[in-house]
């Protein structure tokens, strides 16, 4: 689902509705509509998440957004509707875009070998970046091991221990290297955050700028997403935001984890809902690929049970797919890291859209975890499902 990283919450929760010019329909605000989104964002809550951020747009381009819980339990400030959080593996979508957008233009190929670009990087223990293609990279088939990609948390200790800790991406390459590939190119799907730095560094050779450089040229300048930055080193948060919160353990009490520093290709940018929903819509309405590059984008491999709770989900090119509850197909660009969760849900012609961010990642149980995630999963069908209505 997009996984990086991976005091006492009051239960008093604080939700507010942002209306207005931004609603969507007559009426939205306070009744229908708004009070089932609202009511949504008030149930994630209520699995122990501590804030949430969600907004809804329609084919109109009109939105609603709500907030719901509280921005720092400490002192229970409510969470701002326009808050910047950390987009996690959201990040592996501008990546693909990106990738599709030089393939367009035919600077790269998706089916170059790794080590046409990278040669000699990817060796060791199995891996050859010869055998592997930047399309498998893209998809998570290439098989490049991922376990000993430096994470920022797995206990609380852990997290105050390095959490302010810079790594290169020539570092997280070698450390992968030194594991067994988890199965042959081509032959097997697993969640690669090692596979997407090395698609980063596809980029810089493949340009002769650092991918986030493309990034910003390619698609924040130009749709406008000016309240999306990337952080490098540091590991603040623009304001407003809200506090990112993780709990490691059963029994154990939250952990402020706003502070980090874990940015490459893989995941690292800082966003709104307002930005990753123009993304979101561009991505297939027609404004960042052409028809052709859409196809490619949306051409899926099945994602193994163990690897989402998503009954029948698929991967495309930096983004799942799966089935809406009430019919239909939606595309999910997704992203976990540590204290904030990210989902967005896409109609495939761009028109209908919703962003949710959660502010707390809870990590003490599979039980946990799922609730939150099926709370989420709850909001976003609701929210596409009406406007079929």
């Amino acid at each position: 689902m997009g996984t990086r990283s991976g005091g006492r919450l009051r239960l008093t929760a604080v939700a507010a509705v942002v209306c207005g010019a931004t609603a969507v329909g007559a009426g939205a605000c306070g009744t229908g509509e708004g009070d089932r989104l609202r009511s949504d964002a008030e149930a994630i809550v209520a699995t122990g998440v501590t804030g949430v951020q969600a907004r809804v747009t329609g084919p109109d381009g009109a939105s609603e957004s709500v907030a719901a819980g509280v921005s720092d339990t400490g002192d229970d400030r409510p969470v701002a509707p326009d808050g910047h959080f950390r987009i996690g593996s959201v990040n592996k979508t501008l990546v693909a875009a990106v990738l599709l957008q030089l393939a367009a233009e035919e600077r790269l190929s998706l089916d170059d070998t790794v080590d046409s670009w990278l040669p000699g990087l990817v060796r060791g223990n199995g891996h050859d970046g010869r055998l592997m293609t930047v399309r498998q990279l893209l998809q998570h088939t290439a098989g490049v091991h991922d376990g000993a990609y430096p994470v920022r948390g797995g206990s609380a200790e852990r997290y105050r221990e390095n959490h302010d800790e810079p790594y290169t991406p020539e570092e997280v390459v070698a450390a992968a290297m030194g594991g067994a590939p988890d199965f042959a190119p081509g032959e097997g799907w697993s969640y690669s955050n090692t596979g997407y730095v090395l698609l980063g560094m596809v980029v810089e050779r493949a340009t002769g700028r650092p991918w986030q450089d493309e990034v910003e040229a390619r698609i924040l300048g130009p749709l406008g997403m000016r309240d999306t930055v990337w952080p490098g080193d540091d590991p603040g948060l623009p304001e407003p935001h809200a506090h990112g919160y993780t709990r490691f353990a059963p029994g154990e009490e939250l952990v402020d984890t706003t502070a980090l520093v874990d940015a490459d290709a893989s995941g690292g940018y800082v966003s709104t809902t307002a930005d990753l929903d123009r993304f979101a819509r561009a991505l297939f309405d027609g404004t960042l690929l052409d028809e052709a590059g859409r196809a490619e984008l949306t051409e899926t491999v099945p994602v193994g049970e163990d690897d989402t709770p998503w009954e029948g989900a698929g991967y495309g090119l930096g983004i799942f797919s799966r089935a809406l509850s009430c019919g239909g197909t939606v595309w999910i660009p997704s992203g976990d890291q540590i204290g904030y969760r990210t989902r967005i849900g896409v109609t495939g012609d761009g028109r209908n859209s919703v962003v949710v961010s959660m502010s707390t990642q809870l990590q003490d149980s599979a039980d946990s975890a799922l609730a939150q995630e099926a709370a989420a999963t709850e909001l976003i069908d609701n929210a596409l499902c009406a406007a079929r209505d």
